[in-house]
């Protein structure tokens, strides 16, 4: 047997045993839903420029922001579904495993996969809210043909309700997350290189309260030789799939 296959197995005893499992995700995962990460040599501010994310740029320029924000999170974006690892996840939910998904990313893709209880760190993509009167709206209520969308109500600009650069983390999405980490016995990082702070904090709060790390990575990343148990070396959808198949015998043999 390899040692990835010892590994595997390992994981996945720890998962059914564990009281309180809570997954932490990056942009790792849905790379292979066909959403590049942000940071690297492929990734997306090597094309664009990172200031129309900037709050000050964004209010002083709201034209030009939107029409690459329109390019990115919706027309591009907006063509993204849910891969085999987001699916891992909503299914390890409906099987009472898992209790909370932490993510740092905005695509929605984990509620898309059927994931009830998300603390999205950053926000959402899918969601905007008014920069004056902070009503807040679905995307399917905003018509973005017409640029820079303003709020049918106060007629003043409306934003993307996910953290621009000079935004702090919202609190309720800050605190849960810390009450979650807290809480785990078992914390599973996916494609989440530990770069970005403060939520790379989150992970080593949860090991500080003595929850086994497993993780879920192509390449080492900040956690790997820090606070990682288990690596599951590999594409999120590749080891997540081998992952519940291993879950599955396991849950049939005791069963059985």
């Amino acid at each position: 047997m390899e040692n990835s296959d010892k590994k595997i197995i390992l994981a996945a005893e720890k998962i059914i045993h564990a009281k309180h499992l809570v997954a932490f995700t990056g942009a790792g995962i849905s790379v292979e839903s066909g959403i590049p990460p942000f940071r690297g040599a492929e990734g997306l501010w090597s094309k664009y420029d990172p200031q129309v994310l900037d709050l000050g740029y964004f209010h002083q320029y709201p034209l030009a922001s939107w029409n690459v924000i329109k390019e990115i999170f919706y027309d591009f974006f907006g063509t993204a579904r849910p891969n085999a690892a987001h699916d891992a996840l909503a299914e390890l939910e409906k099987m009472g495993l898992l209790k909370c998904v932490i993510t740092q990313n905005i695509d929605n893709l984990h509620q898309a996969a059927g994931n009830t209880v998300v603390h999205e760190f950053h926000g959402n993509s899918h969601k905007l809210v008014c920069t004056k009167c902070k009503r807040h709206f679905e995307l399917a209520e905003i018509n973005l043909e017409v640029l820079p969308p303003k709020c049918v109500h106060c007629n003043s600009l409306i934003k993307p309700d996910f953290i621009f650069f000079g935004e702090g983390i919202p609190m309720q999405a800050y605190q849960a997350s810390h009450v979650a980490a807290e809480k785990a016995d078992v914390f599973i990082i996916i494609g989440s290189t530990g770069e970005v702070s403060p939520a790379n904090q989150i992970p080593i709060h949860a090991k500080n309260t003595r929850a086994t790390i497993i993780e879920v990575n192509p390449e080492n990343s900040r956690y790997t030789h820090f606070i990682t148990d288990i690596h599951l070396k590999g594409k999120a959808g590749e080891m997540m799939t081998k992952l519940m198949e291993q879950i599955d015998q396991k849950l049939k043999a005791k069963k059985g």
